[in-house]
C-alpha cells in the first residue's frame, strides 16, 4: 500500500512540476548540461520491505513470516560525470534510514513472534543516467545501476542472536537500482524529482547459530526491495 502511494503521489508531483516549467517561455540555463562535471545534492523518503523466499523445514512446519515496514529518509551527494549529451555516470553517497517490523506469524508468543529491525545504511550508488533531449525548461530520463549498502546497524557481529531477541543482518549488501525522473532547469538550480525502485542482490539475513532455530531456518532468502521518492538539487 505504501509503494502505491509513493507512485502515485510521484506521477502527480512530476506532471504538475512539468505543467510548471513550461508555463514559463525563457529557457533557464541553457548550458548546464554541456559541462563536463557538476555536483549536487539530494533528499528523499524511501520505504524499504524484505522479500522473503521460504524453504520446508521439519522442525518448523508453516513458517509463515511477514513484514510492516515504514517511511525513511535518505539525503546525500551527487557526482555526475558527462559520458555523451544523452548519457551520464553518477555517483550518489548517502545514509539513509527506515524501520521494519518482521512478523514471524507460525510463533505464538509476542516476545518470539515480533522483531522491531531500525537501520541506518552508508548507501552509495553508481547510476547511469539516460536523458531525452531537452524540451524548453524539462528533460525526462531512466536511471539504472547498482549500490552498495553498509548497515550500520546489522548487529551481524553480535554473539546474541534471536534466542536472546537480537534479530541480525550482514552488514554490506549489492543492490540494482531502476528509476524514472525529470530535470527542471529553474532560474538558479536544475531540480530534479525521480521515484526508483531498489532491488537486493544477496541473502542478507544472518543465520542463528541453531541450524534448527525456528526464526531463521525455514529462510531460504531475505532481501531488500524499497522505493525511493529522491528530490536532487544541481
Amino acid at each position: 500500500m505504501m509503494s502505491k502511494k509513493f507512485i502515485l503521489f510521484s506521477f502527480f508531483l512530476f506532471t504538475s512540476i512539468a505543467f510548471y516549467a513550461q508555463r514559463d517561455r525563457v529557457e533557464y540555463l541553457p548550458s548546464f548540461d554541456k559541462r563536463k562535471i557538476h555536483y549536487g545534492f539530494y533528499l528523499g523518503l524511501n520505504q524499504n520491505d524484505f522479500k522473503f523466499s521460504l524453504r520446508e523445514n521439519a522442525n518448523v512446519p508453516n513458517a509463515n513470516i511477514t513484514v510492516s515496514p515504514t517511511a525513511g529518509f535518505n539525503v546525500g551527494l551527487i557526482a555526475d560525470l558527462r559520458l555523451h549529451k544523452n548519457l551520464n555516470l553518477r555517483l550518489e553517497p548517502g545514509l539513509m534510514t527506515n524501520a521494519k517490523k518482521i512478523y514471524f506469524n507460525h510463533l505464538t508468543l509476542p516476545k518470539d513472534s515480533v522483531r522491531d529491525v531500525s537501520s541506518t545504511y552508508l548507501h552509495v550508488p553508481l547510476l547511469f543516467k539516460f536523458s531525452t533531449d531537452r524540451y524548453k525548461n524539462i528533460r525526462p530520463f531512466l536511471l539504472a545501476g547498482v549500490s552498495y549498502n553498509y548497515n550500520f546497524s546489522s548487529n551481524q557481529d553480535n554473539q546474541d542472536d534471536n534466542s536472546a531477541g537480537q534479530f541480525r543482518m550482514k552488514t554490506s549488501n549489492f543492490m540494482y537500482e531502476v528509476g524514472i525522473g525529470m530535470d527542471i532547469y529553474l532560474y538558479f538550480f536544475k531540480f530534479s524529482p525521480s521515484i526508483r525502485g531498489v532491488f537486493a542482490m544477496n541473502n542478507e539475513i544472518k543465520y542463528d547459530d541453531n541450524v534448527n532455530s525456528q526464526w531463521t531456518a525455514p529462510v531460504n532468502y531475505m532481501g531488500t526491495r524499497g522505493v525511493f521518492l529522491t528530490f536532487a538539487f544541481e
